[in-house]
């Protein structure tokens, strides 16, 4: 991962803050010509620091107000994501995280209700030969959710 310089990383707070902050916009903040933040956010894209751009949506908009977060246990060797690929799949899950400890995966799970979390850990998960088990944690609240990451240089730049 290359070294990013004070510009990019302002540029990409400006980016998070807003990803449709338009190039003449971020250019008149950071004190460059549009062309050069355009270019600059080319290269952010092509080296994998931006990772895309998406509209953030309220699950319950859509439906899908429940939030629970699923510890699921394979039968899979250290090592092997077949499981991961698996459930990456199913629309319902948000994010798949590769743990360590007792558990193999850390799902994040949206669903409409109890029900509809219960029939998606019975009848999808429950039909993956390799899921061994899994300990589910319902959300009532989320105080903070955020996708922002600091942006500000570290003690170990």
């Amino acid at each position: 991962m290359r070294q990013l310089d004070a510009t990019d990383r302002q540029i990409l707070a400006l980016l998070q803050d807003n990803a449709r902050t338009s190039n003449s916009q971020i250019a008149r903040t950071v004190g460059l010509a549009p062309s050069a933040v355009s270019e600059r956010i080319r290269r952010l894209e092509r080296d994998g620091i931006v990772l895309g751009y998406e509209a953030r949506v309220a699950p319950a908009a859509v439906g899908m107000g429940l939030l629970a977060f699923v510890a699921v246990r394979g039968d899979e060797r250290p090592g092997d994501l077949t499981l991961a690929t698996r459930l990456s799949e199913f629309e319902e899950v948000q994010e798949v995280h590769h743990i360590a400890g007792d558990d193999c995966f850390l799902v994040k799970v949206r669903a409409a209700s109890p029900a509809a979390l219960g029939r998606f850990l019975r009848e999808q998960l429950g039909e993956i030969d390799s899921v061994m088990g899994t300990r589910s944690t319902i959300v009532l609240d989320t105080v903070v959710e955020r996708g922002r990451l600091p942006t500000e240089a570290s003690e170990e730049d």
